[in-house]
């Protein structure tokens, strides 16, 4: 991916959470997704805290019992698989995110420019 698809596939990840916990599955047999294009990080941005805001809404409204109810991903009759929400939303929601974030720090790396602290301050803000 480029540097810019992978920003934004990061910043995208943070719209499943309604898709994970507000249905009880995801088909792309039925959906029309067309990636985002943005023209710069201020828009980009932009549409991330947008997501994560209502991310963090579909948290504090969904009951802690809907994290046992499966959640299936499909592609028409062809099921990828089925299992607890709570499972999908640590593997697809937040995994997958850390995972794509990780690469974004290697693009950053290779492009001579500090990487953030995630966890904590970074090798780069330690001076």
């Amino acid at each position: 991916m480029t540097l810019m698809r992978l920003a934004t596939h990061v910043a995208e990840i943070a719209g499943w959470w309604k898709e994970c916990l507000v249905h009880d599955e995801l088909d792309f047999a039925k959906g029309d997704f067309t990636p985002k294009v943005f023209h710069s990080s201020t828009e980009l941005l932009t549409y991330f805290d947008d997501l994560v805001a209502k991310a963090e809404v579909i948290l504090n409204e969904t009951p802690e019992t809907e994290f046992a109810n499966d959640w299936t991903m499909r592609q028409g009759e062809m099921i990828f698989f089925t299992m607890p929400k709570a499972q999908v939303v640590r593997t697809w929601c937040l995994n997958h995110w850390y995972h794509h974030r990780a690469q974004l720090g290697v693009y950053l790396r290779m492009l001579d420019i500090a990487v953030p602290g995630s966890y904590g301050p970074s090798a780069d803000d330690q001076g």
